[in-house]
């Protein structure tokens, strides 16, 4: 069966419900059991200086390196000490420097999907922005960027891991792919596909940003908690020198514990709170219904963070109008784990997108059916049959992949891929168009402005069968599937000097009445999202639902004996579910639930010690 690539997923332990002491993840706490572990510190104090490193050292461990801007360090600490550890007033938490994996999935975005064009008209492209690529690395290339030189900086976090060993390091060149795909659907200038005999040139939507290349993922898509923090940390200390306002996150793992403790959500909110509009993928589970939850519950970390605009995948159906556009059916849909967030914020394309290939990559090797035709952007005769044998490769060796062997009739230049990692690089991409037309755009104020102005107009639901398994899969487009709608840059552009300014963007909160059966949104009182006049009469405030009259929610949102969702959602009461739904006591799963004391988060949770490893390399087939 095909396979592509979307979202990273860091291979991890299994959560299994909250670990013994408050300040110790679950996962470190299970697997102490005797000589060393590298973890990740959280202090509540200034790092980098005698004070954090001393403690390490005096516990008889080791300090691997620090991150001053994000608080947070890394370091080689005895088993035997970790409970000395977590009682240090000093210490915020402790968890495991978890191992992070891929899942893969680039432009052939049909640029009417988000009303790109009418940016572009206005001579909006990003110019000047600076937008941190955080993934498997992006190579110089002509196609990327105003100047067409690729990144203006490259920084390898995956050096200091593979040279302990024969792996020499790949100095930022992207050697799986994914990352290449990523700056391609943000910042490509079209020049490969842009020639007398193409049928359309394959842009990204902000050509003219400026690339940073912070490479955390090597040639098998693997990395670590650690390499992410360090990358962000980087971001921030270079924001005024290369006018970093955007930061892209196509990668994720599964929650673990609250965001209010693990660091990666700490580290892209410091990311945030320092000027920078984080954006990232849901992740591509929304077909997992190994809980009986049909793939609600899980978003995945750091997405799950309140903060940061978390964006889920939308496929075109093959059309240049986005009005029969309809949402992926393997896009990760909320609540949050642990916490409950809200998410996804809004959608984006994300299936079947055309983007760049990089000359060495592993995913093509793995992959060369996803290599594009020719005929895809361009008039030709010739008939593209099968792709090439691809050399056989091992990503374990640490060499560079070989050169991708390319057949007739097919492309050297594109690679067609799906996932909610395409679909936040294209909300990037618009994040960076805003911010060059009003830069004094704070993150909050360009969230706000995304989410207000999403399209709200999606059919009550959809279905997709996948052609290998005759499986069917439906979609329900309710707030925790396309979250507040469908990425419309022309309305946010047209909206963007008159956005309030001083509120913040923080996600809601869903909670559930045990009691009746409803869903309901509590805000963060600094929130935007609390004044429940701000959309006017059509608000949370009236029958009409937190987005509008054209929501597929309205009317019986909220409090509703509908609960969150309206009559024509999959646990209304028109369903097998009734009206308490996914949620509640009296639902198909009784005290199964989401939100129920054994719900999927507990010791039987959706990452619970039933599941084993839990590992991102699992690839998603794109949408047909």
């Amino acid at each position: 069966m095909r396979k592509l690539a979307s979202c990273f997923l860091l291979a991890v332990m299994a959560f299994a419900g909250p670990g013994p002491k408050k300040k110790i993840s679950s996962d470190l706490s299970k697997s102490a059991q005797g000589g060393v572990v590298q973890v990740i510190v959280q202090w509540n104090v200034e790092t980098g200086d005698a004070t954090t490193g001393q403690k390490i050292l005096g516990l008889g461990g080791t300090v691997v390196s620090e991150f001053a801007t994000v608080h947070s360090g890394v370091y080689l600490v005895p088993t035997s000490a970790i409970d000395t550890l977590g009682a240090d007033a000093d210490v915020k938490f402790v968890s495991v420097d978890r191992k992070i994996k891929k899942k893969a999935a680039v432009i052939g975005i049909t640029p009417a999907s988000i009303n790109a064009p009418a940016a572009w008209s206005a001579g909006y492209s990003g110019k000047g922005i600076g937008v941190a690529v955080l993934d498997s690395g992006i190579n110089n290339d002509g196609d990327l960027g105003v100047y067409s030189h690729g990144p203006v900086y490259t920084e390898d976090f995956t050096v200091a891991a593979n040279s302990k060993g024969k792996r020499p390091p790949s100095n930022g060149l992207d050697w799986y792919g994914h990352g290449q795909h990523v700056a391609g659907i943000i910042a490509s200038n079209g020049k490969s596909s842009n020639c007398s005999d193409c049928t359309q040139v394959l842009s990204g939507i902000a050509p003219g940003v400026n690339l940073v290349n912070l490479k955390v993922l090597d040639a098998s898509g693997e990395g670590a908690d650690s390499f992410v923090v360090a990358a962000i940390d980087r971001a921030i200390a270079l924001k005024n020198k290369y006018n970093i306002r955007v930061m892209n996150l196509s990668l994720g793992r599964p929650v673990f514990e609250s965001y209010t403790q693990d660091p990666l959500c700490q580290a892209v909110e410091a990311a945030w709170k320092a000027g920078i509009t984080v954006v990232v993928s849901a992740g591509n589970d929304g077909r997992d219904n190994n809980f009986g939850n049909d793939g609600y519950g899980t978003i995945n970390a750091p997405a799950n963070d309140p903060y940061v605009i978390t964006v889920g995948a939308m496929r075109n159906m093959g059309t240049a109008t986005r009005a029969d556009d309809l949402v992926a059916s393997y896009s990760s849909k909320g609540p949050s784990a642990v916490d409950h967030v809200v998410k996804p914020d809004l959608v984006a394309p994300g299936n079947q997108i055309l983007s760049l290939l990089a000359q060495h990559e592993t995913l093509a090797v793995t992959y060369p059916e996803d290599l594009a035709p020719i005929s895809a952007y361009k008039h030709t005769s010739t008939n593209a049959g099968k792709p090439a044998i691809q050399p056989a490769y091992d990503p374990a060796s640490g060499q560079e992949p070989p050169s991708v062997k390319v057949a007739p009739g097919y492309s050297n230049r594109y690679l067609i891929l799906s996932g909610t990692s395409m679909a936040a690089a294209v909300v990037s991409g618009a994040a960076a168009d805003l911010l060059e037309a009003v830069p004094s755009l704070t993150p909050d104020e360009v969230k706000i402005l995304l989410m207000k102005t999403a399209s709200k107009s999606f059919p009550s639901f959809s279905t997709v069968t996948d052609p290998d398994t005759n499986q069917t899969f439906t979609s329900y487009y309710d707030i925790f599937t396309v979250g507040a709608g469908y990425l419309d840059l022309n309305a946010a552009l047209a909206l963007a000097k008159s956005v309030p300014a001083g509120v913040t963007a923080i996600s809601p909160i869903a909670t559930f009445d045990g009691a009746t059966g409803a869903v309901e949104l509590v805000f963060d009182e600094t929130s935007i999202f609390s004044d429940k006049g701000m959309w006017g009469a059509n608000t949370v405030a009236s029958d009409k639902g937190m987005w509008g009259a054209g929501t597929t929610w309205s009317n019986t949102v909220l409090a509703g004996d509908k609960a969150l969702w309206g009559a024509g959602a999959a646990w209304a009461s028109s369903t097998t579910s009734a009206n308490q739904g996914l949620w509640g006591a009296n639902s198909d799963s009784a005290n199964q639930g989401l939100w129920g004391a054994t719900a999927i988060w507990t010791n039987q949770a959706l990452w619970g010690a039933s599941t084993a490893t839990t590992s991102m390399s699992d690839m998603v087939k794109g949408d047909q």
